[in-house]
């Protein structure tokens, strides 16, 4: 893995403190960001952060970001598909 350093105020760096491992802390910022993007997968991600699918998919639910990424038109097509398919 590369390595990059980074300056942080001191505020911050207590904020991140407080959440246990700060490079950890990071990783699960940037992933986020990431994943909220469509930059990287569900799967990607948790490769990235160590964890399992299930973990991401927690993870994900703790910080209240969406699993599913719909569209109300998406969600509808599919709703009328697996009716169609009963």
């Amino acid at each position: 893995m590369a390595e990059v350093k980074l300056d942080l105020p001191p505020d911050l760096l207590n904020l991140l403190q407080g959440m246990g491992d700060v490079e950890q802390a990071i990783k699960e910022c940037i992933v986020l960001e990431l994943y909220q993007r469509g930059e990287i997968s569900t799967g990607r991600a948790a490769e990235v952060l160590g964890i399992s699918y299930r973990q991401f998919i927690d993870l994900l639910a703790k910080h209240e970001i969406p699993f599913f990424r719909y569209s109300l038109e998406e969600l509808e097509t599919e709703m009328r598909e697996m009716e169609d398919m009963r």
